[in-house]
């Protein structure tokens, strides 16, 4: 079976990048489509055969991409798929644009329909998060929106088959796109990493810092945080980068760091090991960073109507809170400080993500929805 994959864009580090590398190693053969393609700031795409579409040659493109919102549909119509059985498109935006002929099963695997179309299109237009071409955005936002939703219709019928990252994401498919979903894998949580021996129960529940790890953009609610924990006084940890960071730092207290360096996986491990607890305020898809932090033995806090509450059972491997305000992050974190939690029941509760389960099941079902395609394709040849 030979299979490509297809992302939105290769120039960040993050939880979908965690999920191509999974990916990767289930099937090691497969090239990498993308519109633009940054080496220096993606050196995890170094394992792929990264293939670019025409956006490439555009100057500044593998930075300015949201600027090339017109273009980004066509770049990815434009890639000929005609030698490869099936193509996985993992996108939260115009990946799933590609174009496959009958033979070829055109699986997504969708980390959410495009976030500033549908769910997260007033937030966007309220903070687009662009600095000082964030006015301009904001107006093109609300005059081309109900094109480009159009548009993203129209590649949402492409996919023959839907997998949802979480029950979260599958709502919104089948809310936004009208599209069926076969299935809801979890991203993968690397267990041979992102673990570490401690004790029955948490030994930093009255003492260390709390810990957060995100893009600093609009949509994930740091500022909910910062704003929570300057009130709290507690010291809260935030990795991280973003267009965000600047806005951010000015408005964090004393008890507030930043870091937002590149990290190593064994520097990571580190953080979530020695921290209190995982805190969390953005209306997330699925929340990879929540798991990874379960799955060294953390509690996790974070908002109920959100991806991230699936894998967590509230007053048992973390808290849950049902706004998204720093009030109500301050009564979490208060409602924390009063329970004792055990590193056994969050280590126990990220087995569900562990990439061995994740392989397993995505290889199993990419074969099953492949396969019948694949037989009536080498019938005909």
């Amino acid at each position: 079976m030979n299979v490509a994959l297809v992302y939105d864009r290769v120039n960040k580090w993050g939880g979908a990048e965690r999920v191509l590398l999974a990916l990767h190693r289930i099937w090691p053969d497969a090239p990498l489509y993308t519109a633009v393609y940054d080496p220096k700031r993606a050196t995890w795409a170094d394992v792929f055969s990264v293939r670019t579409s025409f956006l490439q040659h555009l100057p500044f493109a593998n930075r300015m991409h949201e600027s090339l919102a017109m273009l980004t549909p066509m770049a990815f119509e434009t890639f000929n798929f005609d030698a490869y059985d099936a193509v996985i498109s993992i996108t939260s935006a115009e990946a799933k644009n590609i174009i496959t002929k009958p033979g070829t099963v055109h699986i997504c695997y969708c980390l959410t329909p495009t976030r500033y179309l549908w769910s997260g299109y007033e937030q966007y237009r309220a903070q687009p998060g662009l600095g000082i071409i964030s006015g301009v955005a904001r107006i093109l936002l609300t005059w081309l929106g109900p094109l480009l939703r159009r548009w993203d219709l129209i590649a949402s019928s492409r996919p023959d088959y839907y997998i949802a990252i979480s029950n979260r994401v599958k709502d919104r498919i089948e809310g936004y796109y009208h599209r069926n979903v076969v299935d809801v894998i979890y991203p993968p949580v690397n267990e041979k990493k992102f673990t570490v021996h401690r004790s029955p129960f948490t030994e930093n529940n009255t003492q260390g810092y709390f810990l957060t790890v995100s893009r600093l953009v609009s949509y994930k609610r740091v500022d909910i945080l910062v704003r929570a924990f300057n009130t709290l006084g507690l010291p809260l940890v935030i990795i991280g980068d973003g267009r965000q960071k600047r806005e951010l730092k000015h408005l964090a207290g004393k008890t507030i760091t930043f870091i937002d360096r590149h990290l190593t996986d064994s520097e990571l491990v580190r953080y979530y090991g020695e921290c209190r607890a995982f805190v969390f305020a953005a209306d997330e898809d699925f929340g990879l960073v929540a798991a990874e932090a379960q799955a060294i033995g953390k509690p996790v806090i974070a908002y109920r109507q959100s991806g991230v509450s699936e894998i967590v059972k509230d007053n048992v491997t973390g808290v849950l809170f049902d706004e998204q305000t720093p009030e109500a992050v301050i009564r979490a974190v208060e409602a924390f400080g009063r329970k004792t939690f055990s590193s056994a029941s969050c280590r126990e509760q990220s087995a569900l993500m562990h990439e061995q389960q994740f392989a397993m099941r995505m290889k199993l079902l990419v074969d099953r929805l492949v396969t019948p395609a694949h037989a009536g394709r080498e019938e005909r040849t």
